[in-house]
């Protein structure tokens, strides 16, 4: 993964099993986001599932900068930490289950929202056709992903968001909401009602 400061990305990773099994193994993964993750990033959006994640954040340039301090001094801390939480929650998984090897069988990614070309170029030239807003229509799903895989009726029901937070219903601190509410193209005042908005699918392709 390669980040560049102030852009936006949806970061996620799915895994071929089941990921998350107890209520403690989310908020064990949460804590970790919150020591290793917000410090390097502005996070405006998250959802853990039960075998995947899906986060979409604001990259920063402390979180862009290269650690010199490790191993790999070409790596950069948000990508580097990323890959730590991964592998340490991997450990207390196994540990915990008596099992061995990979939890996540797949890279994370990191989908750059601001690099997404327009769909058109006019006339064969330069200039550019309207670009849809990636970032509202990444915002949305990922706090719509548990009612469309079928594990919630609504989307206040999944603890393992960042919805409640928006929603009024929690006072959590992961989130940016300060820094989102200036992004993202929702009516705050009425949120629980345009986070039903339904994404097309087109766009939604565009979000991977």
């Amino acid at each position: 993964m390669h980040f560049e400061p102030d852009a936006v990305y949806h970061v996620y990773n799915r895994s071929n099993e089941q990921v998350f099994f107890s209520r403690e193994n989310y908020l064990y993964f949460l804590k970790k986001v919150q020591l290793q993750i917000k410090p390097a990033c502005n996070i405006l959006s998250w959802v853990l599932m039960p075998n995947h994640f899906h986060f979409l954040i604001q990259a920063t340039p402390n979180g862009c900068r290269t650690d010199n301090e490790s191993h790999l001094p070409h790596i950069q801390l948000l990508s580097k930490r990323f890959g730590n939480i991964l592998s340490s929650y991997t450990q207390a998984i196994n540990k915990e289950r008596n099992r061995r090897g990979k939890l996540f069988s797949h890279n994370t990614k990191a989908k750059n929202l601001n690099d997404i070309a327009f769909e058109e170029a006019l006339n064969g030239s330069n200039r550019l056709a309207h670009r849809p807003d990636y970032t509202t229509a990444c915002f949305l799903y990922i706090h719509q992903n548990p009612v469309i895989a079928g594990i919630a009726n609504s989307l206040s029901d999944w603890e393992f968001s960042s919805f409640r937070d928006y929603a009024g219903s929690r006072k959590g601190k992961l989130v940016s909401k300060e820094i989102a509410k200036e992004m993202i193209e929702l009516d705050f005042e009425n949120f629980k009602q345009q986070s039903q908005f339904l994404i097309e699918e087109e766009l939604l392709k565009k979000l991977f």
